[in-house]
């Protein structure tokens, strides 16, 4: 697991003025807040390694930015957080734009259409969502034409619900096969979203069966090793059931002003 990173200083000029409407959701210090809670999420992390007989190297911890605006990222930045993960492509170009001057690192983890691929590959350096071989084929195509590589992970729709996207489980390992036809692509794991539930006996299964099921796909392909799942009602139960990513928003950056539906099909509040 990546430790915080120390304090970046930034300029005035670059923090800027947080309006009133910032203030009220991020408080008035929102550095000390990010630097705190990232904090303590690392600590969470390390105790469910701990209770897994893990070592605490083997999670990394992706905060989710999404609705974060970019004046406040700065922020998080400064606070020590450089992967930023976002659902909405258009959402994480803008904010692109405005941090062109930070090194951050971009992972989409939302649903992608065929015809946004070539946004896709100018912005990030990972992909959590690859759920078809039409879009491999795309993505492959496009970052061939930009020289560059992608890790992917390849989501699964473990849940079995019909709101979620992914592939069902036992389409797998049949399209872990057929992605070795894309050489760009750089399998890294499988992703999940599971129930979304406050009972753990409901949502527990959901990384169980990621998990079988990587160990299966490794079969067929050796790279695809790592687990994205868990999130923040959920990140320590993922850690327990192995997840090597965890990706965690609310509890970084406080509640999000928008349902989650928004984002995540199938979820409420």
């Amino acid at each position: 697991m990546i430790a915080p990173a120390p304090d970046r200083p930034l300029s005035t000029a670059q923090v800027g003025t947080l309006s009133p409407e910032m203030l009220e959701r991020f408080g008035h210090d929102p550095r000390a807040r990010f630097a705190a809670n990232l904090a303590l999420t690392h600590r969470r992390i390390g105790a469910a390694c701990e209770r897994a007989e893990r070592s605490i190297d083997s999670v990394r911890l992706l905060p989710v930015t999404k609705t974060v605006p970019a004046e406040v990222l700065r922020l998080a930045w400064q606070a020590g957080v450089s992967d930023f993960g976002e659902n909405k492509l258009q959402e994480a170009r803008d904010k692109a734009e405005q941090l062109q001057d930070l090194p951050i690192r971009w992972c989409m983890i939302g649903h992608l259409q065929t015809n946004k691929v070539k946004y896709l590959t100018r912005l990030a350096d990972e992909f959590h969502a690859l759920d078809s071989l039409k879009l491999a084929e795309a993505l492959d195509r496009r970052l061939e034409t930009d020289d560059r590589q992608m890790d992917v992970y390849v989501q699964v729709n473990t849940s079995n619900e019909d709101s979620k996207f992914g592939l069902s489980p036992g389409a797998l390992l049949d399209f872990i096969s057929g992605l070795k036809a894309f050489p760009r692509l750089k399998p890294r794991g499988l992703m999940t979203l599971a129930v979304f539930s406050d009972d753990p006996d409901r949502v527990r299964p959901c990384f169980t069966l990621l998990r079988e099921l990587r160990d299966r796909a490794r079969q067929v392909d050796e790279r695809i090793a790592g687990l994205s799942m868990g999130m923040s009602g959920d990140y320590e139960l993922a850690v327990q059931e192995g997840a090597t990513v965890v990706r965690v928003g609310q509890t970084l950056f406080g509640p999000r002003p928008t349902s989650n539906a928004d984002y995540w099909p199938g979820a409420t509040g």
